[in-house]
């Protein structure tokens, strides 16, 4: 390749708003494939439901890995550390729903409070440099699809 050549070359750089995207999708898939679990456990999904189910969330990690690729992102750095808190998604099939894990993360956490029902009520202002700019009044009702009918 020439110089010229060479200039015209994009590589992603790791910083920035796609690593934060991608871990929030892999995070969300984590969630669903939980939920599918518990479904299929309890029987409340059909073999054509399931086969679904598993072939959308296959396809959805196989872009997701994809997208690592394209974006030169190590998959394993989409799992962040938040100390004492734990990992934010467990090691890979170290979870399975309604089973004690050896390390805690925040996707077991959440799946469980989706499992349970949570309601979330507060008060939200958003602004910069110590200028209000939105105030929010939230209540948020957090449950698994099968418990809202």
């Amino acid at each position: 390749m020439t110089d010229s050549t060479d200039s015209l070359i994009v590589k992603p750089k790791k910083s920035g708003l796609a690593p934060l995207i991608l871990t929030l999708v892999e995070l969300l898939r984590q969630l669903m494939e939980a939920q599918v679990i518990r479904r299929m456990d309890a029987e409340k999904l059909t073999e054509s439901e399931i086969e679904k189910a598993a072939d959308s969330l296959q396809a959805l990690e196989q872009q997701i890995f994809n997208l690592c690729e394209v974006l030169d992102i190590d998959p394993e750095d989409l799992n962040l550390d938040l100390g004492e808190f734990g990992k934010l998604l467990p090691k890979r099939g170290a979870y399975y729903p309604d089973k004690s894990s050896s390390e805690s993360s925040i996707l077991e956490l959440l799946d469980r409070l989706i499992s349970t029902g949570i309601v979330l009520e507060g008060d939200v202002q958003i602004g910069l440099a110590d200028i209000n700019l939105i105030d929010l009044k939230l209540k948020l009702v957090l449950t698994s699809g099968d418990r809202t009918s």
